[in-house]
């Protein structure tokens, strides 16, 4: 295991962190390193390693399995180190986001592998953690930084960014029908006196819309939230460029398996996985060639929920949405 110091010690807080869907993960995970010869290692990516729950289970499921994982937080992969410790060698842990696979795949000298996750969206930790300043219900600086060590915070982006700019992270991030009203809100109080606070800007989000919306729906501030966390973190452009990576990496039987929490990920999910599974042969061709036929086959039918009991007993999984692939084809 590389990157990050392997203290056992006690892990009781990651080991009693619940993965999401973990059994349907195993499940379509499983033919892809289990077809790899007993000569050769297989290998397995999480792209988003967290708490460390996916990739601890996967590693258990699969002796021969060596596992890569990354992660922006470097305080999850501290945490994912304790954790993962046990299984020595096996185990290469990067601080990296996740568009950066080929790059990670280089500097180890990984051609090709076999299965990669993506667990999506914030963190429980990060959720958890008040002084990240992710989540409205705690009072805590508006920070939001999946990698502490950048420097753009959603304090910058509350502060600094032009009106229409808001405006515009807020409609579309967010999909909030309010974001004009509250961008203007913003620029109000932040001529006043800078934002800095997250209970000051929930506060702030929930007097700007109209009183009855504020009565239904949850908390108001949970779509201006989730846009300045995209913003910070530049999810929705990152995520564009990983999914193509990493299916770029996959050999022959490789399998993608992706777990989003919003529409906005899932929507970008679906259209590369669209993309990547759509026969191209021009019309009138007599006969199909092969580099126009599917490099890629859906393995989920459409976006797979979780199941009742799962999200009764963990409720962060009530809004995830699965989607895998298998290749079929090599690149041409």
């Amino acid at each position: 295991m590389g990157g990050f110091d392997m203290d056992v010690g006690d892990h009781a807080a990651e080991a009693g962190h619940v993965p999401v869907m973990l059994g349907r993960v195993l499940e379509l995970a499983a033919p892809a390193i289990d077809a790899v010869p007993h000569d050769e290692t297989p290998v397995h990516i999480d792209a988003t390693l967290g708490m460390g729950g996916h990739a601890e289970a996967m590693l258990r499921a699969h002796p021969r399995l060596r596992l890569i994982g990354l992660d922006r937080d470097t305080t999850a992969l501290e945490r994912s180190a304790r954790r993962l410790a046990p299984f020595g060698d096996r185990v290469v842990l990067e601080h990296a986001v996740y568009d950066e696979i080929p790059r990670v795949l280089r500097r180890l000298g990984v051609p090709a592998v076999h299965s990669v996750l993506f667990d999506l969206g914030v963190s429980s930790p990060q959720l958890d953690e008040a002084d990240r300043g992710f989540a409205y219900s705690y009072d805590a600086p508006l920070d939001m930084r999946m990698d502490r060590t950048q420097r753009l915070t959603a304090a910058d982006v509350v502060n600094d960014y032009p009106p229409a700019e808001l405006a515009r992270i807020l409609r579309e991030y967010g999909e909030e029908r309010f974001a004009q009203r509250i961008a203007a809100a913003i620029v109000r109080e932040r001529e006043r006196e800078p934002l800095e606070t997250t209970r000051r800007l929930a506060d702030l989000v929930r007097t700007a819309i109209p009183a009855a919306t504020r009565r239904t729906g949850g908390n108001p501030a949970k779509r201006t939230f989730q846009a300045l966390r995209i913003e910070v973190n530049g999810e929705l452009e990152t995520w564009r460029r990983a999914l193509p990576a990493a299916l770029d990496a996959l050999p022959v039987g490789g399998r993608v398996v992706v777990l989003s929490y919003h529409s906005l990920e899932d929507r970008i999910t679906k259209q590369v996985l669209a993309a990547q599974t759509a026969d191209t042969t021009p019309p009138g061709l007599p006969v199909p060639l092969p580099e126009h036929e599917p490099r890629f086959r859906l393995l989920t039918r459409g976006a797979e929920l979780p199941s009742d009991e799962e999200t009764t007993t963990n409720p962060r999984a009530g809004s995830v949405r699965m989607r895998a692939a298998e290749r079929v084809r090599e690149a041409t």
